[in-house]
């Protein structure tokens, strides 16, 4: 039971990490990238209404924040998992993957952006991530001694 439990959380921790660092990477973007003048990306309704605008530069971002997103969050969830690590990781994935998908049929991006992202920032990304877990200790705060914080 312990295994479970400790399975789950580490899904759920993935799935939060995860998100936090692919809300980071978008946060931040705009200041290194900035957006088309005219380009209305306070709400989510101003975005899709001026995407148009944007160049292939503009998509940088949110690749990469769609990307480390998934590949953190994957990492974190192999690195906690007591078993099933790859299978887990690979969850990270898929869950980030369905969210690509609502975002393509909510924001009119750009086909060849819609395709690069659904194609590699989830799934290769996830299965990275846990390859990179599975061939490393697990993290050392939850480290197989016993000393586990959770156990």
């Amino acid at each position: 039971m312990k295994i479970v439990v400790r399975n789950i959380l580490a899904v759920l921790i993935g799935l939060i990490i995860g998100s936090l660092v692919n809300i980071g990477i978008i946060s931040v973007s705009h200041y290194i990238i900035p957006p088309p003048n005219d380009a209305d990306v306070t709400t989510f309704e101003g975005l899709a209404e001026t995407i148009h605008l944007f160049s292939p530069k503009h998509f940088i971002f949110p690749f990469l924040a769609h990307a480390l997103g998934t590949l953190i969050g994957s990492i974190l969830t192999a690195g906690i998992a007591k078993s099933y690590k790859i299978k887990l990781a690979l969850i990270i994935g898929f869950f980030f993957l369905i969210g690509g998908i609502a975002n393509a049929f909510m924001l009119p991006a750009p086909s060849w952006f819609i395709v690069t992202d659904l194609l590699l920032a989830y799934i290769p990304m996830s299965f990275i991530g846990a390859k990179v877990m599975t061939k490393k200790p697990s993290i050392p705060f939850f480290s197989e001694e016993g000393k586990d914080c959770i156990s």
